[in-house]
């Protein structure tokens, strides 16, 4: 499913800051006029690395990092090593309060935004739910707003679900709602 010049691979502790600054240039890109603008002025790349690469390797490893990398051509002109990482997805158990499901989460999915539209997002999306086939469905939360992101789920097969989860940004009420899709059949 991969682009032929784009790569699917676990993230690496090397991939913190380059993922932290696809993260925060994200949001301040899609969610610009969903969210008060200082509060996304504010987001700093340098603290959302640092907190990214305390936590990286923590954990039972049942949340799963995946980076998109361009695939660069060696000698033979063929894909052979990897070039600069160009989005991140992370997924993992999804919790009902304090209690595992079975259903697997999509917690984040993001690309640079000057690659967006070019079949990166898909590929990690795919690749994600890929690893999730054991799993009943998946679910994930996305801004009620951001009508870009709820299109690009629906075309993957995302409906949602009715479920509605506040989410506040500098005391601003900035809803999520919850999508679905199964995984069987």
């Amino acid at each position: 499913m991969d682009d032929p010049c784009t790569r699917i691979r676990l993230m690496t502790a090397a991939d913190c800051d380059r993922v932290s600054e696809i993260r925060v240039r994200g949001w301040q890109h899609a969610y610009r006029g969903l969210m008060p603008q200082p509060y996304l002025d504010g987001l700093s790349v340098t603290a959302d690395a640092e907190r990214r690469r305390a936590r990286f390797g923590q954990g039972d490893g049942s949340v799963v990092n995946l980076v998109a990398v361009e695939a660069l051509a060696g000698p033979s002109g063929h894909p052979e090593r990897d070039g600069r990482v160009l989005g991140w997805a992370a997924f993992g158990p999804y919790r009902d309060g304090d209690a595992y499901t079975g259903d697997a989460e999509l917690y984040a999915i993001y690309v640079d935004p000057a690659h967006l539209g070019g079949g990166i997002g898909r590929a990690l999306l795919a690749a994600s739910v890929e690893r999730c086939r054991a799993c009943p469905r998946m679910l994930l939360w996305v801004l009620k707003g951001n009508a870009s992101a709820r299109r690009f789920y629906e075309r993957a097969g995302f409906r949602a679900d009715g479920a509605e989860e506040p989410f506040e940004a500098d005391g601003v009420p900035v809803p999520e709602v919850r999508y679905a899709r199964s995984l069987r059949g």
